[in-house]
């Protein structure tokens, strides 16, 4: 038929990627250590064990968790692991550091789950924009994980993909 619009990219066999499909819906909270020290500034053990203790932790049920400690403070590692210890009865993650190391593990582990293979010998187009707030190592890890199966893998759109791997 004249006229009649063709998608070229659905019959070329292009494998198209987003990692938004991946991202897990969930709530991610931040614990800040800050709260529980003396002043803000100094940690001293009995208090905060009983800081902890007294916390509601169910507050945590389902979410993803990151712990920090935004107090110019000295504080030990410990702390930081009893902490822990308390969110994860009830949290989906609990991680030390920041916001972006919390969506690292998250996708990590959802990478070590995901079947590679299911790539092998595709080209394959990993999307660049997305709806959720994925941060650029992720898209480093993906490809490198990617890379031990795709025949071909580019970034961006089909319209105008970078090319990054060619199977050699």
């Amino acid at each position: 038929m004249e006229g009649e619009i063709i998608n070229r990219v659905e019959k070329s066999g292009l494998v198209q990627i987003n990692l938004d499909e991946f991202y897990p819906l969930g709530d991610r909270v931040t614990f800040d250590l800050e709260k529980g020290l003396h002043e803000g500034l100094i940690l001293i053990e009995k208090n905060f064990r009983d800081f902890v203790k007294e916390n509601d932790w169910s507050v945590y049920q389902d979410k993803y968790v990151n712990v920090v400690c935004s107090a110019d403070a000295i504080v030990p590692l410990w702390a930081f692991m009893l902490v822990v210890s308390y969110i994860q009865p009830y949290a989906k993650k609990v991680v030390m550091g920041s916001r972006q190391d919390l969506e690292k593990t998250i996708f990590n582990d959802i990478f070590d789950a995901l079947d590679f293979s299911l790539y092998n010998d595709k080209n394959v187009i990993v999307k660049g924009c997305g709806k959720h707030p994925i941060p650029e190592s992720v898209f480093v890890d993906f490809t490198y994980r990617l890379q031990n199966h795709a025949k071909n893998i580019m970034f961006g759109e089909a319209c105008s993909a970078v090319p990054l791997y060619k199977k050699r």
